[in-house]
């Protein structure tokens, strides 16, 4: 049986936020490549860190999938344009949350992050030193 440690989780994704917020800040320094991405990928891998801390006994793969499908809605809500939607991404927190616009490219970095995140866990699982619980 899966079982993650809450308190490790929760920890990763407000790391992973405080990132992704700094990158925001200090974009001028990035790379056009990471400019355009890395935002969307850290979102993502918050997004898995936090379903995986909220059902700390799922396996991996339904974290992944519930992941990528939350993030893909909140993409295609995007493609909605109605007035009390816009002006709710208008409020930063509104806009980190429900982004301002569709890009078939976000799809892709949104699947990145999650699959880092994934690869990343399934990792730690195998390894008998960090984990020694029976998956």
């Amino acid at each position: 049986m899966n079982s993650r440690n809450r308190v490790v989780y929760a920890c990763l994704c407000l790391i992973t936020t405080l990132l992704g917020l700094s990158t925001r800040v200090f974009q001028e320094y990035l790379p056009a490549f990471l400019r355009l991405y890395i935002g969307d990928t850290l979102w993502a891998l918050m997004i898995f860190l936090g379903f995986s801390s909220i059902y700390k006994t799922a396996s991996t793969i339904r974290i992944i999938v519930i992941s990528i499908l939350f993030c893909y809605v909140i993409e295609c809500i995007q493609l909605y344009q109605a007035e009390w939607i816009v002006q709710l991404r208008e409020i930063t927190l509104g806009g980190l949350i429900l982004g301002y616009g569709f890009l078939w490219s976000d799809l892709i970095a949104y699947t990145v992050g999650i699959a880092v995140g994934g690869l990343v866990e399934l990792t730690f699982k195998k390894n008998p030193y960090i984990n020694d619980e029976k998956y």
